[in-house]
């Protein structure tokens, strides 16, 4: 028998592609709460992001939120209503238009699920009855307008500026965020070993496309594309 495949291997979880979730600090929300303040007491490195945290002390208890460019030690940092500044939390329906924000609600009270990684920001484009969002990638997203966002850029935009130099740096930053920094193409494997493998020559030697509800162990290569829909 062949060894198992990368994404049988994703799939089940093995100690190789798995995050080392004992060195990360925390999940990063925003407060439960709608209205307050609080001060920034630290910014401190996190294993397994891209981007930095801030320590925020919410009337004596720590709380971990994404660091925005411009943040600093001893800035105050406001819940709720308040002036536009860079790190302040607020509902996108109190956000002017053509401000920079991140760490995006899906739902109000989720805490934020949109634009996380280090440079990221999406751009108010538009308020009313539901407010429109400019995407990094461009893309014009609704959002309820009781959802709650971050003023700012989140920073570690230039981490990518500095080469890592070294094998074994590229090594150590992958495998903090459970990715293989170098792996074998499937067309250069055994037939044993891969599916696309195999042929005396590099060629995958049939259709490469998968479906989507296939089981991690099927998906290799590249998903088939979705049914198209009906326009409602």
């Amino acid at each position: 028998m062949g060894k198992r495949l990368r994404p049988q291997r994703r799939g089940r979880g093995t100690p190789r592609y798995r995050s080392p979730s004992h060195r990360h600090v925390d999940d990063v929300r925003l407060p439960a709460f709608n209205e307050g303040a609080g001060t920034i007491t630290d910014l401190i490195h996190a294993p397994g992001r891209s981007s930095p945290l801030a320590v925020v002390d919410f009337n004596g208890t720590a709380d971990y939120q994404l660091a925005a460019e411009g943040m600093s030690v001893g800035q105050r940092i406001s819940v709720g209503p308040g002036e536009i500044a860079v790190g302040n939390i607020m509902r996108l329906s109190a956000i002017p238009e053509g401000t920079a924000v991140h760490n995006i609600e899906k739902i109000p009270g989720d805490g934020g699920k949109f634009v996380k990684a280090a440079g990221a920001s999406a751009q108010v484009v538009s308020r009313g009855s539901i407010v429109v969002l400019q995407m990094p990638s461009g893309e014009m997203k609704d959002f309820h307008p009781e959802c709650r966002a971050v003023v700012g850029v989140v920073a570690g935009g230039g981490r990518t500026d500095k080469p890592l130099a070294k094998a074994g740096k590229k090594h150590h930053t992958h495998r903090s965020i459970a990715k293989d920094n170098f792996h074998v193409s499937g067309v250069s494997m055994n037939p044993v070993d891969h599916p696309h493998g195999g042929g005396s020559h590099p060629h995958v030697g049939g259709p490469s496309t998968v479906s989507r509800n296939a089981w991690p162990g099927q998906k290799v290569g590249r998903l088939s594309p979705q049914k198209k829909k009906k326009k409602r």
